[in-house]
């Protein structure tokens, strides 16, 4: 008999509380990696994504998520990141800045708002001024960062990491 049995889904974990976790999201160039963001999000059981712009998931990609995470779109995110920071969140920006911290070495608050840049262009000065915290993801090599949804999913399991809870 073998050590392990090979078992294809295992029901998710139970979360004691809910995920104090939110996702605020730049206007996004490729609908792709935000459907990418949004089914590893349903993983982390994250269940909300502010997103600014013109925000639309693919089903195919996003998955259940579609059904469990509410997805919010606002023509702009500044005001919405204020509202969010004087309900109590912390806000964390991903991106790479002369200040940010080491994901590695980072305590996340239990309510964080992750914010997350455009591919390109990366977080907004006045996206920037807005947060408590910017966090980056070290790399060993070329291009100099991870892609958009790779790094939103790094940065979400290390939350999860840290409050397996919820």
């Amino acid at each position: 008999m073998p050590k392990f049995e090979h078992l294809r889904h295992k029901a998710p974990r139970q979360l004691t509380q809910p995920r104090g976790l939110l996702l605020a999201c730049a206007p996004l160039r490729s609908n792709v990696n935000l459907s990418r963001i949004a089914r590893a999000a349903g993983c982390c059981g994250v269940e909300r994504i502010v997103c600014a712009g013109k925000a639309k998931l693919d089903p195919k990609i996003a998955r259940d998520a579609c059904e469990s995470i509410q997805l919010e779109s606002h023509r702009s995110l500044a005001p919405v990141l204020k509202k969010l920071k004087a309900e109590g969140y912390t806000l964390v920006g991903l991106e790479q800045t002369t200040n940010s911290s080491d994901l590695h070495h980072y305590q996340f608050d239990r309510r964080t708002v992750l914010v997350i840049g455009n591919e390109r262009q990366g977080l907004t000065e006045d996206l920037l001024a807005e947060l408590d915290a910017v966090i980056e993801i070290p790399v060993w090599g070329m291009p100099y960062s991870y892609n958009v949804a790779t790094a939103t999913v790094m940065a979400m399991y290390e939350y999860c990491r840290q409050y397996p809870e919820g």
